[in-house]
């Protein structure tokens, strides 16, 4: 077990306690305020490289577009470059750069399955660009196997959230303890 300390907008330090089984990735997160998983999301944005899949997971509400928004304007700002990053629920996709890398935020919702997602040009993205996608389950066969999965969820205590992050790939636990190394006591 070790402790990850996730800087708010504020500069706040809060620390959130993360779980590892076997050798897959797999930590949980318990945020208390939609701010603290924007902080996640902004800490993780530097750490990301061309290639890289976030699958986005969680009901409506939970935080998935919020998550994303924070990483693409990290990401944006560390390059000197402010857009808006409005939710692609009718565009299906967005397409961003930070002047070296392709940003893809992808909302799936609206589609059936695999077979409309073929269309989108997602399989080029997935090899150039980082890629956000939100309704991940509708990607079926073509969901990137090296993926980071966080499925957020939203709990009874008012803008709580539980963030489970998985991935059958190590390299996100290197991405994590470059994010944030463990603590001494951890």
């Amino acid at each position: 077990m070790f402790h990850l300390p996730v800087r708010t907008f504020a500069g706040i330090v809060n620390f959130a306690q993360c779980d590892a089984m076997g050798s897959e990735f797999d930590r949980s997160f318990r945020f208390g305020s939609a701010s603290e998983t924007a902080a996640l999301a902004a800490a993780l944005a530097p750490v990301l490289r061309p290639g890289d899949a976030i699958l986005l997971q969680g009901g409506l509400g939970s935080g998935k577009t919020h998550f994303a928004r924070a990483l693409i304007q990290t990401r944006l700002a560390e390059a000197g470059r402010f857009e808006e990053v409005p939710s692609p629920t009718f565009t299906l996709v967005q397409v961003y750069s930070d002047g070296t890398t392709e940003l893809w935020h992808v909302d799936l919702y609206r589609l059936q399955g695999a077979d409309d997602v073929a269309e989108l040009g997602l399989e080029s993205a997935f090899d150039n660009a980082v890629c956000l996608l939100e309704w991940p389950d509708r990607l079926g066969s073509l969901a990137p196997k090296d993926a980071l999965n966080l499925h957020l969820e939203m709990t009874d205590t008012p803008g709580e959230r539980l963030v489970r992050a998985t991935s059958s790939d190590s390299k996100w636990t290197h991405r994590f303890l470059q994010v944030a190394p463990e603590s001494p006591d951890g």
